[in-house]
């Protein structure tokens, strides 16, 4: 009985990660599809399209208070660091979550801008992007000493063909600056995400993935609500501007309740992607089926878009670059049903 209970608890392990790819995709087509409806005036309760990052400050208090229901719902709190002041304890975060938590708290504004930029498609956007972050893959993974297999090989080199059909069908229309801006700092965001990752908490040890998870949270969204906050005060130019109304005005406005279904759903797409990335094994598997699930999501927002509003829908060559990373998720499920070799353990 012991040995089938270790071989139950194994296997639903082996399985756990791909639930957690279908809960970021079923939270992905909703947020990326209302995000991009909202910046381009299609709800009709809208008077005028708001800018993107306008949008940013009110989401993101629905992404803090979200997140706090859901570590309060869980019981996770106990399983971050505490200290005690006067006699009560209190979670913490400790200096290296910290600083993942800035680095997410920088990738949750920067995706969520990122499906507000005029003439950027959804698949486009998130190929670009998405696919950045699988070149990441593999370096950090050999920075961490952490074994690649083959088809994890195999799912990066897919996906990265999806990239380059992408990029060498999007013409010479060019980006706006600030979409490049973007993207930039959302790779950032994310090398730092993996590189710690790959150190502190892709484990075996349950309770060590969850105290990173928690701590990173804790910092994330709050510190992305506080950042806004700061740059609403400061003012001054019409992007700054822009943020302060979101503070301000959204308020009043009658799709107030689809700018905090944004937020809650964002931090869905955190809270499954999240982990996603920090299971035990190498992040050349699990960025892929990462991207990949998101990927698949914007297309199928993308086309959403297409029948509820009659925006254009996905070209042939969007569609065939999200087809070549969809195709990595079947390598990473087949492949280990034909290698013998498990996957390697997180170093400690």
């Amino acid at each position: 009985m012991p040995g089938m209970s270790t071989g139950l608890v194994t296997r639903l392990r082996g399985i756990s990660v791909w639930l957690f790819a279908l809960g970021y995709f079923v939270c992905y087509v909703p947020y990326s599809a209302l995000t991009k409806a909202l910046s381009s005036q299609l709800v009709s309760a809208m008077d005028a399209p708001i800018a993107g990052v306008t949008l940013l400050p009110l989401s993101n208090v629905a992404a803090a208070l979200a997140m706090f229901a859901t570590l309060t719902g869980l019981g996770w709190w106990r399983h971050a660091t505490h200290s005690t002041l006067f006699g009560v304890s209190f979670p913490r975060p400790t200096r290296v979550t910290t600083m993942t938590g800035l680095a997410t708290a920088t990738v949750v504004i920067t995706t969520t801008l990122a499906y507000t930029f005029e003439g950027v498609s959804i698949p486009f956007i998130m190929v670009l992007m998405r696919g950045g972050v699988l070149l990441l893959a593999p370096f950090i993974d050999l920075l961490a000493h952490r074994p690649v297999r083959w088809f994890s090989w195999v799912a990066l080199a897919l996906s990265l063909a999806g990239l380059v059909d992408a990029l060498a069908r999007r013409g010479e229309g060019g980006l706006p600056w600030l979409c490049v801006l973007d993207v930039v700092l959302y790779l950032m965001g994310y090398f730092v995400r993996l590189r710690v990752m790959s150190s502190a908490a892709k484990s075996s040890d349950a309770d060590r993935t969850k105290r990173y998870f928690v701590e990173e949270q804790m910092v994330a969204t709050p510190a992305a609500v506080l950042g806004l906050g700061i740059l609403a005060i400061v003012g001054g130019s019409p992007t700054l501007l822009a943020i302060r109304a979101g503070f301000l005005d959204l308020w009043q406005s009658p799709v107030l309740p689809y700018v905090v279904l944004v937020g809650v759903l964002s931090q869905g797409t955190g809270l499954f992607g999240t982990l996603v990335l920090l299971d035990a094994r190498e992040n050349t598997f699990c960025v892929p089926l990462n991207r990949a699930s998101s990927i698949l999501a914007g297309v199928v927002a993308a086309f959403a878009i297409h029948l509820l509003w009659d925006r254009p829908a996905p070209t042939t060559y969007e569609l065939l670059g999200a087809g070549l990373l969809v195709s990595a998720i079947f390598a990473l499920w087949l492949g280990p049903r034909f290698s013998k070799r498990p996957a390697a353990p997180a170093p400690v």
